[in-house]
């Protein structure tokens, strides 16, 4: 694998001469002050001033046929005074009654529009796009990296309007400078970028032309000159809010807490303060998220924990700044980051273990009383990111006969997050670190389970060379938590290291340890621009005591990874093709043992056809892996190799449905395991302010060797067992989500998810030895009548009499399975006035559970519905003010 590693990087360098692209030539718009009496903003672009500028056209077609004329021309005109940019864009039209004007919430549109992207910092890396569509829906996000990220949750106050007529339609925007981030200079020069997308036709094109393979996006804007005598004010925006909340649930006899019904009234407030004009302060005091969306429902059968994407709006806006991402591309290890914004705020750590006839009520999340996030680039270049928060005590009252006690469940904690980078040599080189921090109050109550303290941090660098057609990435972590001796010891026996695994010869469990360090990283080197071929090959390294679970998130530590991918890639139309897609990539991983740990490879690839269907296929091959965390703290256990295979495709998305299937295969070598995903889903459009998904899916797992249980002997001469079983389950789910937008400003979603998972387990076995080359020899397989279920006075039980080893004599809880959840959350959302919004949302909850593993759909809905709901009732209005 290194020498196919070596051949890459060479084959990279060599073939730089094939990546010499033609020069393209920037643009240049000169913009003109406008006093004293700016344009109207109805959409029309019929006021005088609009005639003191000069229209800019001759797009380029930038998909599908890259660089190629557009089917309909653009033009646009740029106007400022002292407070605001003004735009105004003509978007020809020969057919105007095909114009699609699609209704939707703010950032979710579809159908014609158009967009301008300012890079105001003119650093030639981020820039803060404004769009609109054909209907007057609006959209903004910020754009970093040089076009590899983006973030639409930046919601900003401006103001437009769209109107057609006889030659297409037109767009007027006005933009606040205040919202906006520049230098202080008396000229300003900005980079700038307008395009428009052609709904009908799937078409886009672009005023500044970038090919589809450049190396960069932001860095080949044109420029915006002329932006003379513009100050940006130091900004103060307040965004106090209000909440009341009821709640009614089934009642629960002989129970205090659980009445029925509950309501809670609370308030807080947002501001956002300029500091200068490239600086921003986000400030959040007792922030409310009721109206944020659940998580998907789950079963999770691993040691590990899920990670789910970041929601609330305070910690989503703006999160690519504090980015600390220590993997490339998917997989397992994909999520591991320095900082993960859903610690803050996360469901306390402990419950309280209640005594027969006690009660207790504590809450499901962790109280944020304040948090403060500032974000920005100075003039020089320097990117800076600090959030600060702090998260309350929570305890949990506990009832018995009436006496009432208080038992603490999460202490107070702070949490801080700083980033800094700075660009070198025009943004092609960026260096920069981040350090994270931790400290919690702890009460005796919860000392000896959680950390006192965490810190991590790191060293980031890029560089990109031959006109960004290479690049080198390389990005350090450390850690150092600090706890109690009982606290480490957890830490040093949790999933993702298991340092107590009796064939581990490079770590050890240390039950005296107050403090646990360890580091980690990653190397990349890639060619990504100027050329149809793309490649990329890396190192990442996570040392045995890296700990980020505190402030971030790190699925497994104690890994070293290698990995190389290629890719080849047709941006214009050809054959029955519009574009296309081909990768290849390889992968390996070990311990820092040297254990070899996985190894497998795919070939994927797909795009678009000329009938505008969309596909993607792919077969992968995962070689016999060694798993170290399999036994949860056992020794390694050896698995059989995999095939798998996968593949997509959709229908037509310009039209008012779209249907879609997917799916995936994977066979084990041994042991007769599968996986089976299917998953469809239907798109309708019946009118252009209505839109109906539903997505149904369905999972099939046959594994033979599914872990269940650890069987610990406390007699000499016994040794533990490590019981396995074929689970056989099955998973169905249904996404269904509504969407009525009665105006840009005014909509009604409604989001519902039935879940129904069962399994059921038979053919036990306890390993006896979990590396032998024999599948069959790597265990014990239990006979009917040394394991089975047996009746129990609180139900069955999963008893184990004898195997191969002795007797044993156990029994544990019946693993079977049968959860059903249904989640579901209505929302009206109304933007009464710029930047202030009512919200009303309802949001329900129904979930339950049986021991039998037997999957019937039918039951499985019937109960739902006979299972006790909780409803949760909420209205949150805020008002935004600027002063």
């Amino acid at each position: 694998m290194k020498l196919i590693n070596v051949l890459l990087i060479l084959f990279c360098i060599t073939t730089h001469a094939l990546s010499a692209g033609e020069e393209i030539e920037q643009r240049i718009y000169h913009t003109k002050p406008i006093n004293p009496h700016p344009p109207t903003i109805d959409g029309r672009l019929d006021d005088v001033v609009w005639q003191k500028a000069e229209w800019q056209s001759d797009f380029t077609q930038w998909a599908p046929d890259d660089g190629s004329q557009p089917s309909e021309q653009t033009s646009f005109k740029i106007l400022f005074d002292g407070g605001n940019l003004y735009v105004g864009i003509r978007a020809h039209d020969t057919e105007p009654d095909k114009i699609v004007r699609r209704v939707s919430r703010r950032d979710e549109f579809e159908g014609d529009w158009v967009e301008i992207s300012l890079d105001s910092y003119h650093d030639r890396r981020t820039a803060f796009s404004f769009t609109i569509n054909a209907a007057g829906v609006k959209g903004d996000e910020v754009i970093s990296n040089d076009g590899n990220n983006s973030d639409s949750n930046w919601d900003t106050v401006w103001f437009g309007e769209v109107a057609v007529d006889s030659l297409g339609w037109t767009a007027e925007l006005q933009i606040p400078f205040n919202q906006l981030r520049f230098t202080g200079q008396n000229e300003q020069v900005w980079g700038v970028q307008v395009q428009r997308k052609l709904f009908r036709k799937d078409e886009r094109s672009i005023w500044q032309y970038i090919p589809q393979d450049a190396g960069g996006w932001v860095s080949y804007f044109g420029e915006l000159r002329g932006l003379k005598g513009i100050r940006a004010s130091r900004r103060l925006e307040l965004l106090p809010y209000a909440v009341t909340d009821t709640r009614r649930f089934a009642r629960e006899a002989g129970n205090p807490f659980v009445t029925g019904s509950e309501t809670n009234f609370s308030g807080g407030l947002d501001a956002k303060v300029g500091i200068g004009g490239n600086m921003t302060m986000d400030v959040t005091i007792n922030p409310d998220f009721g109206q944020v969306e659940a998580d998907p429902s789950e079963v999770n059968l691993t040691a590990f924990e899920s990670f789910f994407p970041e929601k609330r709006p305070f910690f989503v806006e703006g999160k690519n700044i504090l980015d600390y991402k220590l993997m490339v591309g998917d997989g397992g290890n994909a999520n591991d980051r320095l900082f993960y914004s859903r610690r803050v705020g996360r469901r306390p750590h402990r419950s309280p273990d209640l005594l027969d006839n006690e009660y207790s009520d504590q809450p499901d999340n962790t109280s944020i009383l304040s948090a403060v996030k500032v974000t920005g680039k100075t003039q020089s270049g320097l990117s800076i990111g600090l959030l600060n928060a702090v998260t309350a005590k929570e305890s949990a009252q506990i009832d018995f006969n009436g006496e009432r006690r208080e038992e603490v469940v999460e202490p107070l904690t702070n949490y801080f997050a700083g980033r800094l980078q700075k660009d070198y040599n025009s943004g092609n080189t960026q260096l920069g670190g981040m350090l994270t921090s931790l400290h919690r109050d702890l009460p005796d109550a919860v000392r000896s389970s959680l950390n006192s303290s965490a810190y991590s941090g790191g060293i980031d660098f890029l560089h990109q060379w031959a006109d960004k057609t290479y690049s080198l990435t390389a990005r350090t972590a450390f850690s150092r938590v600090n706890g109690s001796r009982s606290a480490i010891s957890d830490i040093q026996q949790a999933s993702q290291r298991y340092f107590q695994r009796p064939d581990a010869n490079h770590v050890e469990l240390d039950t005296t340890r107050t403090s646990l360090a360890g580091h980690g990283g990653l190397l990349n080197i890639s060619r990504s621009g100027n050329s149809p071929w793309r490649f990329a090959a890396g190192l990442m390294w996570r040392s045995p005591g890296l700990e980020l679970n505190d402030m971030g998130f790190l699925r497994q530590a104690d890994r070293v990874m290698q990995w190389s991918w290629g890719g080849y890639r047709i941006n214009s139309p050809v054959s029955i093709f519009r574009k296309l897609r081909l990768n290849f990539n390889q992968w390996a991983g070990w311990n820092f043992d040297g254990v070899s740990l996985f190894k497998g490879g795919n070939i994927n690839g797909g795009g678009q056809l000329k009938n505008y269907w969309f596909f993607w296929l792919g077969v992968g091959r995962e070689a016999g892996d060694n798993s170290t965390t399999q036994l949860r703290g056992g020794p390694t256990l050896k698995g059989p190799g995999w095939w798998n295979q996968f593949g997509n495709v959709s229908t037509d998305g310009r039209k008012w449905y779209q249907f879609g299937a997917g799916g995936s295969n994977n066979w084990a070598d041994e042991g007769n395991s599968r996986r089976h995903n299917l998953r469809v889903w239907l798109r309708l459009r019946p009118t252009n302010a209505f839109s109906i998904h539903v997505r149904p899916s369905y999972r099939f797992n046959l594994q033979d060797m599914q872990y269940i249980s650890t069987l610990e002997f406390e007699t000499a001469g016994q040794q533990d067992r490590y019981i396995f079983g074929r689970l056989k389950q099955k998973t169905l789910g249904i996404t269904l989500r509504l969407d009525y937008s009665i105006t840009p400003n005014l909509s009604v979603q409604y989001y519902g998810q039935p879940f129904y998972s069962s399994g059921s387990y038979s053919a036990f076995k306890s390993i006896t030895d979990p590396v032998a080359t024999n599948y069959e020899d790597r265990f014990y397989r239990f006979s009917d009548d040394e394991a089975g279920l047996v009746q129990a006075a609180s139900g069955e039980e999963l008893e184990f009499v004898r195997d191969s080893a002795g007797p044993i004599n156990q029994r544990i809880e019946n693993p079977n399975f049968s959860f059903r959840e249904f989640r579901s959350n209505l929302v009206v959302r109304w933007e009464y006035r710029p930047g202030s919004t009512l919200f009303l949302v309802w949001t329900q909850d129904r979930n339950g559970s049986e021991e039998d593993g037997r999957f019937s759909f039918s039951r499985g809905i019937n109960q739902l519905f006979d299972d006790d709901a909780s409803n949760v009732f909420l209205v949150k209005a805020s008002r935004w003010f600027s002063l």
